[in-house]
Parts: structure tokens; sequence; C-alpha cells
């Protein structure tokens, strides 16, 4: 996992939170006016019948960016392949935890897995943002060679507009939910 920025990145961890052998960043990043946002780039392990059925991994780490994006004290983006389609119920309690938005809403489904193929594509991956961003654009790249097409979102950061689009707050049901998925897996 790489990650480069043209703005300054502010307290950069590359952490293992469910496998010693997936990683996930979290960082800071000061925007060009001396603004502070946090930003989770993730790509959690894909289900695996024969060696996570269950997909217990994928869950976990997706319930401990959710509950660290709810509880941050700056604007939220979390982005990566998180190897579960948009409506999945994993990923709608996920930005559901996560107090988070998802920009293709209404905008389309921007299928990004497999590249390989025309007809069989599902949209793994994706970026999530609190209420204190706009979309500008959206769209995928072009085939890179990978498995993936990419995915590419201008957002506009404005906080003064952040009141008109508030996601709804997640039950007490959903974050114990949540809770109950990000503990099944401890390093």
């Amino acid at each position: 996992m790489v990650m480069y920025s043209k703005y300054r990145l502010i307290n950069s961890e590359v952490k293992f939170l469910v496998d010693k052998d997936i990683p996930s960043i979290h960082t800071k990043m000061s925007l060009p006016k001396g603004d502070t946002i946090q930003l989770y780039s993730i790509h959690p392990t894909p289900p695996m019948p024969q060696h996570n059925p269950r997909s217990t991994d994928r869950d976990s780490e997706m319930m401990k960016i959710a509950n660290l994006s709810r509880e941050s004290k700056y604007p939220v983006i979390v982005l990566g392949d998180f190897n579960d389609v948009a409506w999945a119920n994993t990923t709608a309690l996920f930005q559901n935890v996560g107090e988070l938005l998802d920009p293709r809403k209404g905008r389309g489904i921007y299928n990004t897995y497999n590249a390989n193929s025309v007809i069989f594509r599902w949209p793994l991956d994706h970026i999530f943002v609190s209420a204190e961003f706009r979309l500008i654009s959206l769209k995928l790249g072009e085939d890179i060679n990978s498995d993936h097409l990419p995915a590419f979102a201008r957002l506009s950061y404005e906080p003064e507009k952040a009141a008109e689009q508030q996601p709804e707050k997640p039950s007490e049901k959903q974050l114990k939910n949540a809770k109950e998925q990000a503990e099944r897996v401890q390093l």
C-alpha cells in the first residue's frame, strides 16, 4: 500500500489492525488554507472460503475504522479497496457507524472490480467522507494493468455547509453490532 499526496501529511502511521500482513494508513492532512483532516486508507482481507469464510477479518477492520471515523475530531475521508460491495450490510453498517457519506449515491455504481471483465464488475473500491466535504466530480480511470480500475473523486472542503448533509446517526443496536464485529479479531 502506497500513499502519495501533494498536501502535507501529519503523524502518518501504517497500522495493522487485524492481521500482521494487512496494513492500513492513518494520517492527518494539512489542506492549503491550514485546515486539518483525517484520512484513512484501508484494504481489508477479502473473504476467502478456505481461510476466512465469514469475512470476520474484513468486517473487523471496517468496523474499527468506522469507530475511529465517528470519534475523530477532524473531518474524515476513508478510501480504499474494501473487498465489499456498496450495497452489502457490512458496508452500510460501516457508513452508518462512521457517520460518513457515500459520494456515489444518486450518481451511479462505479464498478471498479474486475477490470479484466466488461460484464462482471462490482463496486469494491470506496470513498467515504464526512459531512464537511462536497463532491465536485467522480470518475473511473482507464485500465492500469490491475484487476481494479482506479477511482477518482474531486472534493471541496466546505465545513460551513456540513449541517446541510448530515448522515443518519447510528442506533444503539448498530453501535453494538459494530463493536462486536470490531472485537472479533484481535492482534
